[in-house]
């Protein structure tokens, strides 16, 4: 089987790659990655002998065109994911995330191609911190940044080439992913390396933000669930119940790191902040029999902040420039 990897070097997708090549070594694996500053051909570390990888542009058509041709089964995970890049500037994430899915969508179209779209949560809006309900599959959309404004319109292509062109897809919304390899500007791994570099930690807002996180590799085994067992134009929602405040989050990474639990600093709220998201994966365990193997946050938690503090070579070249567009926005 040959399968490709769309951001197969991002943080899910290079995770992905490292999770099929132990759980699937049968598996041929071809990354497409444009390398942006959130991309690092060495996070596929020991497996970037095994995997071939190719560094170009999504929405280049002919590209997309000629690895898909040669595929089984297309992992779709490149995007612009960053809300706060977002706001700065829409353009790249129209340009991945909408036109960049189109050029794969029409190419699976004319091969006959199985694809997996990977989304994300944020499609749906958000949820009162005192609301108990979560997402479902029937959830509406009701997107707040371009981020999750692009991601949504994406699904949406996705959904109209299944009815209108028959393609066989699949897609997945999953909640805040967290684990080895994710750039210094995400949530968890700005605390963990602001805490080992003794910096006080940044909190938007009040900190009482709720965001469902699910390690890296139970979602990619959820996604190999999924393209496996998975039923052609239907959604299936991803989460290890693992809602947390912001601010529990970043108490936890004090207190691992040997640090009182309330050092850390609010920051200036940042415009269109989701208040909360949370997901009800019952649909994917009930069909597909999936279960989460970091059921416990804490548990994931530690590891991945084990993680960083043994891969120091890995972030430090992100690190000064994160801080120093960071320090700009007094965030």
């Amino acid at each position: 089987m040959r399968v490709l990897v769309t951001g197969g070097a991002g943080f899910i997708g290079a995770n992905f790659v490292h999770w099929t090549r132990a759980h699937r070594p049968d598996v041929e694996v071809v990354v497409l990655d444009a390398l942006t500053y959130a991309a690092d051909g060495s996070s596929l570390g020991s497996a970037r002998d095994e995997v071939e990888l190719v560094h170009g542009d999504i929405a280049d058509n002919a590209l997309v065109d000629r690895l898909v041709k040669d595929a089984d089964q297309v992992f779709h995970f490149a995007a612009e994911t960053h809300n706060d890049n977002s706001l700065a500037d829409p353009s790249p994430f129209v340009h991945t995330n909408v036109v960049g899915t189109f050029s794969l969508l029409e190419a699976v179209r004319r091969h006959g191609v199985r694809l997996h779209h990977v989304s994300t949560d944020e499609v749906y809006g958000d949820l009162e911190l005192d609301d108990p309900a979560r997402f479902t599959e029937a959830t509406p959309y009701n997107p707040s940044s371009p981020y999750s404004a692009t991601k949504a319109g994406s699904d949406l292509l996705v959904r109209a080439w299944v009815r209108s062109f028959g393609i066989s897809a699949t897609i997945s919304n999953c909640s805040n992913n967290y684990g080895p390899y994710q750039h210094v500007e995400k949530f968890i791994p700005r605390q963990i390396t602001n805490v080992i570099d003794g910096i006080a930690p940044k909190l938007y807002g009040d900190g009482l933000n709720v965001r469902d996180w699910i390690h890296v590799d139970d979602h990619n085994a959820a996604v190999w669930t999924i393209a496996e067992k998975g039923r052609s134009g239907e959604t299936y929602l991803i989460g290890a119940d693992g809602e947390q405040t912001n601010r529990d989050v970043v108490s936890a990474v004090l207190r691992e790191l040997g640090q009182p639990e309330d050092a850390y600093e609010l920051v200036r709220d940042r415009p269109g902040h989701d208040r909360r998201y949370a997901i009800d994966s019952s649909k994917l365990r009930g069909e597909l029999g999936w279960r989460p193997t970091y059921a416990d946050f804490s548990s994931g938690l530690r590891a991945t902040i084990a993680w960083y503090r043994d891969n120091q070579d890995w972030w430090r070249p992100q690190k000064a420039a994160t801080e120093a567009k960071y320090a700009q926005l007094n965030q």
